[in-house]
C-alpha cells in the first residue's frame, strides 16, 4: 500500500507540526505517511499578512488536495478562512496545544516588568490592540518572519528588540518552551480564535481516507475551536482581524460545559468589548454565534470598522517584515 502524502508549507514549525500528525498517523494505523512540501503565497512574500488576505497560507494547499497532487493537508487552524471549502473536510482535529501567547524578552523580564519605551515585535493586529490596550507605553513594532527570525531579533547577536510576542504552541512544537520569559494570561493576551490548534483536512470524496484520519480527532479540542471559529465567522472578521477568543471546556454540574470568552479590540487599544458566555460541547457554534452577536449588540461591528490606526508607539506595517 502505498505511503500516503501529505502536504505541508515548508517552514520549520510547519515541518514539525505535519511530521507529528504524520507520526501519529502511522502509529495509529500502520499507513507510511511522506511529506509533500508545497509553497503558499504567504512564504513567497514579505508583506504584512493583513494586506495579504484571508488564507493567504492555506489556499496552495487546498489546491493541491483538490487536484489529487497531495491526500491530505495539515493547517495552522487560526489560518483557515472560516467558510467551509467545497470538496474538502476537516478530517480531524488533533489535541490542540496551549493556545496562549507567550513573551521572550533579551533578560528575562516579565510583561509586567519592561520599562516604557521598551520594543515589542508581534506579526498579530490582535496582539498589537492588546498591548496598547494595557497601556504599558511600549513601543509596538509590527515583525513577520518565521519563528526562528522572530526570536533572533530578541536573542540574537543583531538584536534590535526587547521583546516579542508569538504563539506558545509554536514554540512547543518546535522544542524551544525554554525560550519563554513569561506565558500571558488570558486575561491579559486573550488569543486567537483556533490558536494552537491544527486541522487534517482531506477531500469528501475519499471516505476511505475521512475514516482513516478520524483516529486523530479529540473531541474536546474540536469543540473549543468550533464554538471560536462561530464567533469569528458571526462577526465576519477575517483571521488577522484584532478578535480574540478562548474556549474552555471544563466539568460543569450536568457535565462537560463549555466557557467561550471574546472580544473585540480596536487596534490603537483604546476600545475594546469582552464577554463570555458558557453552554454544553453538542452546542458549541451555537454558544460561538451567540456570544458574537451579543458583541454585536454591544457595539463591535463599530469597532471592527475602525480604520487600522497606529497606537502609541507603533510602527505602520512596513513591506520588509
Amino acid at each position: 500500500m502505498r505511503a500516503l502524502r501529505l502536504g505541508t508549507r515548508g517552514s520549520a514549525l510547519a515541518m514539525a507540526q505535519s511530521g507529528q500528525i504524520a507520526d501519529a498517523l502511522t502509529t495509529a494505523t500502520g499507513r507510511a505517511v511522506e511529506l509533500v512540501e508545497v509553497v503558499t503565497a504567504g512564504d513567497r512574500s514579505s508583506a504584512p499578512v493583513q494586506r495579504l488576505g484571508v488564507g493567504v497560507f492555506v489556499s496552495a494547499l487546498r489546491d493541491a488536495l483538490t487536484a489529487g497532487e497531495i491526500d491530505f493537508a495539515v493547517h495552522s487552524y487560526k489560518d483557515l478562512p472560516t467558510a467551509a471549502h467545497g470538496g474538502l473536510h476537516i478530517a480531524a482535529v488533533p489535541p490542540r496545544e496551549d493556545p496562549r501567547d507567550a513573551l521572550i524578552t533579551r533578560d528575562g523580564s516579565t510583561l509586567a516588568e519592561l520599562p516604557p519605551g521598551a520594543t515589542v515585535g508581534t506579526g498579530a493586529l490582535r496582539r498589537i490592540a492588546q498591548l496598547h490596550a494595557l497601556g504599558l507605553q511600549l513601543t509596538v513594532t509590527p515583525i513577520r518572519g518565521n519563528v526562528d527570525s522572530r526570536v533572533r531579533r530578541v536573542l540574537g547577536p543583531d538584536a534590535d528588540l526587547d521583546a516579542v510576542v508569538l504563539a506558545r504552541a509554536g514554540l512547543a512544537r518546535l522544542g524551544r518552551v525554554g525560550e519563554i520569559s513569561e506565558t500571558l494570561d488570558p486575561m491579559l493576551m486573550l488569543p486567537a480564535p483556533a490558536q494552537g490548534a491544527l486541522a487534517v483536512e482531506c477531500r469528501v470524496d475519499d471516505p476511505e481516507l475521512v475514516e482513516l484520519l478520524a483516529v486523530l480527532d479529540h473531541a474536546p479540542s474540536r469543540a473549543a475551536v468550533t464554538a471560536e471559529r462561530a464567533l469569528l465567522a458571526t462577526l465576519e472578521a477575517g483571521c488577522s482581524a484584532p478578535v480574540a477568543a478562548f474556549a474552555e471546556l471544563a466539568e460543569g454540574d450536568d457535565g462537560d460545559e463549555i466557557y467561550l470568552r471574546g472580544a473585540v479590540i480596536s487596534p490603537d487599544g483604546t476600545r475594546d468589548l469582552r464577554l463570555s458566555r458558557t453552554g454544553t460541547p453538542a452546542d458549541a457554534e451555537g454558544i460561538g454565534k451567540a456570544l458574537a452577536a451579543e458583541l454585536l449588540d454591544r457595539g463591535a461591528d463599530s469597532i471592527l470598522g475602525q480604520p487600522e490606526q497606529s497606537g502609541p508607539g507603533t510602527q505602520q506595517f512596513g513591506s520588509t517584515e
